[in-house]
């Protein structure tokens, strides 16, 4: 058996990389149908809606939980990693994109006559989520992680 024929068998991380996979691409349709544009950035860049960070994790701990039983080690493991990446994401990372917005609305003001170089060096605000982001991201992240242990099964 290959290295990527292991990797493809397991079932715990593809549930986890589909997770992440589908809500980066539901994120990115989402912002470009609410924006009127595309931002490749939003195919791999974090904050939006659904959270990949909780869909990546909620993938994770549901596809553990049904491989090893919610009694297991790696289901305790896998839980405690959710719930301390979606509480950072609700908490310390939305806090750090409002510091960021709040910091660009000051730059944008001249307020320290600025060049045109260091203004366009704004701070990412795109990097927290809500806790509506990070619910809908783990709820794709836990039926993404259903479907794929159907397919496995």
């Amino acid at each position: 058996m290959t290295f990527w024929d292991k990797v493809a068998s397991n079932e715990i991380l593809i549930s986890a990389l589909i997770g992440w996979t589908v809500a980066q691409v539901l994120k990115t349709l989402i912002d470009c149908a609410l924006n009127k544009s595309f931002s490749p950035e939003r195919l791999v860049g974090s904050g939006g809606m659904p959270s990949s960070h909780s869909a990546t994790v909620c993938g994770l701990t549901t596809s553990a939980g049904m491989c090893y039983g919610v009694d297991s080690f790696e289901f305790a493991i896998c839980f405690v990693l959710a719930s301390v990446v979606m509480y950072d994401a609700i908490g310390v990372r939305q806090e750090t994109g409002k510091q960021a917005r709040l910091l660009n609305m000051i730059m944008e003001q001249d307020l320290f006559k600025m060049n045109n170089e260091q203004i366009q060096k704004r701070l990412k605000e795109f990097v927290g989520h809500t806790p509506l982001q990070v619910f809908a991201g783990a709820v794709l992240g836990i039926l993404l992680a259903l479907m794929v242990h159907q397919w496995y099964h």
